[in-house]
């Protein structure tokens, strides 16, 4: 019997349960069998200074989907980890879902909690404080991210791990691009690009003291030249400005 306590599975039933979902995270269940996500997983856990040893401490992980962040901190020695997602989960169409962190979690022998909560319903007298946050590629997905990171920080008690899609225009100058239907990937969940001085600038509004920027790539086209370009668009009436804007992710950590 597995630690969940069901049968183990063999190689053959694994390779079987995990071809019938469809995956995001890119991550190994052993025997040799690795989930087919389209994520560029380990190469963003290389890019999120997460500590190398999490011993003792507690993890929260929002928007944790199949969980391979969560299944992670675990084996860095978290004493606590809790996966917290909500639109991925619910989804009735089946995908995303949250059949990929189950399967996971039973195969890994995990002893990672869950609970399906939104973001903005997020605080301590929900799941308590956590020494570590992981808020990764989820705040461009919120209506009011403001609002979302004060319910972040609220149940940060030390650290929190940010990694976000941002703009790469008005570098200097804190500014939001706002996303109307489908324009960001397809996705009508997608609804703002901060740039990188806004995300910084909130994160201090909310209550962070220290801010520091781990990981971005310097932006490849002039600031001033895109203001100007998307000032012309607009004048223009020209509904493309936004999705040919250039497009980069940034990891922050963030200390109470």
């Amino acid at each position: 019997m597995d630690t969940n306590g069901a049968q183990p599975m063999s190689p053959e039933q694994l390779r079987e349960a995990v071809s019938r979902l469809r995956w995001h995270h890119t991550m190994d269940l052993g025997h040799g069998v690795v989930t087919p996500g389209g994520d560029a997983t380990l190469e963003k856990l290389g890019k999120l200074g997460l500590p190398g040893s999490l011993v003792g401490k507690t993890v929260l992980d929002i928007g944790a989907w199949d969980g391979f962040f969560s299944f992670e901190a675990e084996r860095r020695g978290a004493s606590r980890v809790v996966a917290m997602d909500y639109h991925c989960w619910l989804r009735s169409d089946g995908h995303p879902s949250k059949a990929g962190f189950e399967l996971a979690r039973r195969v890994l022998g995990s002893s990672v909690e869950d609970v399906t909560l939104d973001v903005m319903e997020l605080g301590p007298d929900h799941l308590g404080m956590f020494d570590v946050v992981l808020f990764l590629g989820v705040l461009y997905h919120v209506r009011h991210p403001l609002l979302a990171l004060e319910r972040v920080f609220s149940v940060t008690s030390d650290l929190l791990i940010l990694e976000t899609e941002v703009a790469r225009i008005g570098t200097r100058r804190p500014m939001l691009v706002f996303l109307p239907g489908d324009e960001l990937g397809g996705d009508p969940t997608n609804w703002w690009t901060p740039n990188e001085a806004a995300v910084v600038a909130m994160l201090r509004d909310v209550g962070f003291r220290e801010v520091r920027v781990v990981t971005s790539r310097p932006p490849a086209i002039s600031a001033v030249r895109e203001v100007r370009r998307l000032w012309r668009a607009y004048r223009a009436d020209d509904p493309a400005p936004v999705t040919t804007a250039q497009g980069d992710r940034i990891v922050v950590h963030a200390r109470r």
